[in-house]
């Protein structure tokens, strides 16, 4: 395992763009994947024990977090789109890239998320003796993860 730099990686200055632009997000969680395990034993077998082969890939789905800002509606105008998409025949899958930036600004890391849309909108709470940030959240289901180094 090589790498050229000398220290791990600092997880806070990234940028994610979708459907062509850039939107700033705090949060970027869900960029995992795993390959379910095949369970097999044969009968011929000379061993009592299963062999284990690698199965489907599964995504998580991917959860993106910002400030709610005045009088913009991108959010609920995506999820919109995937819940009247056979009414009004939008096209609401795109790709989704995330990237992991380095001190130069330049992407280091990006991942990839193929075939992606907005399936969740969760608006901010609402608490009156709080003082906070409002923060929605949009969750991404999607059809392939690829990590690539820049």
């Amino acid at each position: 395992m090589s790498s050229t730099t000398p220290y791990p990686l600092p997880k806070f200055h990234f940028q994610v763009s979708w459907q062509g632009k850039s939107i700033a997000f705090t949060e970027a969680t869900g960029l995992d994947f795993e390959t379910e395990v095949i369970e097999y034993r044969s009968g011929e077998m000379v061993h009592y024990n299963k062999t284990k082969q690698p199965g489907l890939t599964k995504y998580s789905n991917v959860t993106l977090k910002r400030g709610t800002f005045l009088n913009d509606l991108d959010a609920y105008n995506e999820w919109s789109k995937s819940y009247y998409f056979q009414e009004i025949g939008a096209t609401f899958r795109g790709t989704v890239t995330i990237d992991l930036l380095g001190e130069a600004h330049t992407p280091i890391l990006t991942w990839t998320l193929a075939n992606a849309w907005v399936s969740k909108v969760t608006s901010t709470d609402l608490k009156a003796d709080a003082n906070e940030v409002a923060i929605e959240t949009m969750e991404f289901v999607h059809e392939g993860l690829t990590l690539t180094p820049s």
